[in-house]
């Protein structure tokens, strides 16, 4: 006699549809920009009514903001690694390890950050102003700390931050044209193990942590 499945909890339910409706959302607005993206889009790429959408979040700006929130704390949680790392060899290597597995699974996201970004950042400001400029204010702490142990070269701490952020979400932004470079083909499992490397070695050599 087999198991019958146990009914979902409204719960469970509602976890459910705020994935599915955030992983469209993600998507529509990485492809359409704010501007461009409507309650009625982001219904139709997550198969759920639009009143569904309403019910979780109110307005187009409050599913945008979620959408930004959720990169970005993805992003924040990347660099545990290299707050407790003893030296920068394994600690901005576990950061770009991170950072580019995040362009792999996360790319619309990525490009959602990018281009409100770019367009002044409208809607995020106060997460650049308060939150993004407090974690950089701590990774620069971390930094300053290995370069007066020795660890690495004196280098502007903020500087190599632009870069690696720069570096490891070009494969998420500039996807398109990596996959063009690539034959037109997505990266294999092995090509993006050789791409961190490669940017790891180029990176941690060119600050004399290796």
């Amino acid at each position: 006699m087999t198991e019958t499945a146990r009914p979902m909890r409204r719960q469970e339910i509602r976890e459910q549809n705020e994935r599915l409706i955030l992983q469209a959302a993600e998507k529509v607005f990485a492809e359409a920009g704010f501007g461009g993206a409507t309650m009625q889009l982001i219904a139709d790429m997550a198969g759920l009514p639009k009143a569904n959408l309403h019910y979780y979040f109110t307005t187009k700006e409050d599913l945008y903001r979620r959408v930004v929130q959720e990169i970005f704390e993805i992003w924040l949680h990347a660099a545990d690694a290299m707050d407790h790392a003893e030296d920068p060899a394994q600690g901005i290597a576990a950061y770009i390890d991170a950072k580019m597995e995040i362009s792999r699974q996360h790319p619309h996201g990525s490009k959602v950050w990018a281009s409100e970004v770019m367009h002044g950042a409208p809607v995020i400001q106060d997460y650049l102003e308060t939150t993004l400029r407090d974690w950089t204010e701590g990774r620069v702490a971390v930094i300053n700390r290995w370069i007066a142990d020795g660890r690495m070269a004196p280098v502007d701490p903020r500087h190599l931050l632009y870069m690696l952020w720069a570096t490891t979400q070009h494969y998420a932004d500039f996807g398109h044209q990596i996959e063009t470079l690539n034959g037109g083909r997505a990266l294999t499992d092995q090509q993006w193990s050789d791409a961190k490397q490669s940017v790891k070695d180029i990176v941690l050599r060119g600050i004399g942590a290796l």
